[in-house]
């Protein structure tokens, strides 16, 4: 055989064996990712500990590699151990909702990769854990008294720390002859006790948890303008 012939078939056989290198398939797959943003504007990856709602979760796929596969997007989101009845069930790549209810949600995300006759199924076991998130059961209380002094201790009437779940809130003071002093709907906010003396007054606030109940409070209120820290709190204060 020539020896320009025998070269030939050699680099034939080198490109054939470097083309098969070339031709590996990369198959998709996903890579889920959790961001929630909690009721007082702070992102956080992980709410799977007991939160205060509402809290607005935001989910996304993050397909890799699809190449020339078509997919399908499943999300569901449903309370632990009601599967078969989800709240959310939808077909996006990504995916926000806000939870307003407590309990146990799980969210779950399944894709089915298509190229002609080709069908891969995704995730394989153990290839995702789906995200779950805990709602806490509502909590809402209110002093007694506050000393709008600008001493910057208790200088605002307002809800007190460590509220949980509260979906719908609305307040109002009003002074002794009905007067409306003031109104809010956040429940993060309140009153600075403008215009107000020393003396009585009376809140109002009706409220609505995650879990469903409601909070019709009707209370007097102290405005101790006089008061300061170091003062012994007067009987029935708390403040």
């Amino acid at each position: 055989m020539p020896h320009s012939i025998s070269r030939l078939l050699v680099l034939v056989v080198v490109l054939c064996a470097s083309a098969v290198a070339v031709a590996q398939v990369v198959y998709p797959s996903l890579s889920p990712t959790a961001v929630y943003v909690t009721a007082t504007g702070e992102e956080i990856t992980d709410a799977s500990e007991a939160q205060s709602a509402p809290i607005t979760g935001r989910f996304s796929s993050n397909v890799a590699d699809l190449g020339d596969y078509d997919v399908r997007y499943e999300w569901k989101i449903f309370e632990q151990g009601m599967e078969q009845s989800p709240i959310v069930h939808r077909f996006d790549a990504d995916i926000e909702y806000e939870f307003r209810q407590s309990g146990t949600f799980i969210v779950n995300l399944q894709a089915t990769f298509t190229f002609g006759r080709d069908t891969i199924q995704w995730p394989e076991a153990g290839e995702f854990e789906p995200f779950v998130v805990s709602i806490s059961e509502s909590k809402l209380e209110v002093p007694n008294a506050f000393s709008p002094n600008g001493d910057g201790f208790n200088d605002v009437l307002k809800v007190k720390e460590g509220h949980q779940s509260i979906v719908e809130f609305r307040a109002a003071v009003f002074n002794r002859w009905g007067g409306k002093m003031h109104e809010w709907t956040n429940i993060n906010e309140g009153w600075d006790g403008r215009g107000a003396r020393d003396g009585v007054y009376f809140l109002v606030i009706n409220a609505r948890g995650a879990d469903g109940q409601e909070f019709k409070i009707k209370k007097t209120i102290n405005v101790l303008c006089g008061y300061t820290k170091q003062e012994e709190t007067p009987e029935g204060g708390d403040i």
